[in-house]
């Protein structure tokens, strides 16, 4: 089976999934600086019910939920960043973002998570064109930071 390429029904389903357990949603990201576990089960396209399922057993008073849906102006903001530097050869250009255009509007990321004694414990689910969008932030990120020193050095 050819994994989706928005996750909007999933997060529909997540959404009826957590209610009918009687939980209570809490819309918010739960970000890296914060000390916590990431569920593994790749291999389980459903380990996102064992994951609510856990967060019900350790009575969590509440799952965070967070989602990414690609937005026409996050890829225009992009495409231009990426055109706008002088990317070395093993950075990707701005051609190789654009097939991005086709999943403008589409769900790419849900990321769940419950606190359990001051540990948030995570589930993300992605898409593989969400995964390559974050690639190449990344890749423009760490080529700004180049360029910012690079900056400095010269001063």
């Amino acid at each position: 089976m050819m994994p989706p390429d928005n996750l909007h029904s999933l997060k529909d389903d997540m959404i009826a999934f957590i209610e009918g357990h009687g939980m209570r949603r809490l819309p918010g990201f739960v970000m890296e600086d914060v000390a916590s576990v990431l569920w593994e089960d790749e291999q389980n396209p459903d380990s996102w019910k064992d994951f609510v399922e856990m967060a019900k057993a350790a009575q969590a008073p509440f799952i965070t939920m967070s989602d990414i849906t690609l937005e026409k102006d996050d890829l225009k903001s992009l495409l231009e960043d990426l055109r706008d530097f002088n990317f070395p050869d093993e950075v990707p250009d701005s051609e190789e973002a654009e097939y991005l255009v086709n999943y403008v509007g589409k769900t790419g990321f849900v990321q769940l998570g419950f606190p359990h004694q001051g540990i948030m414990f995570l589930h993300e689910s992605s898409t593989e064109w969400y995964d390559r969008y974050q690639q190449l932030l990344e890749s423009l990120e760490s080529v700004g930071d180049i360029v910012i020193d690079e900056d400095v050095d010269d001063e």
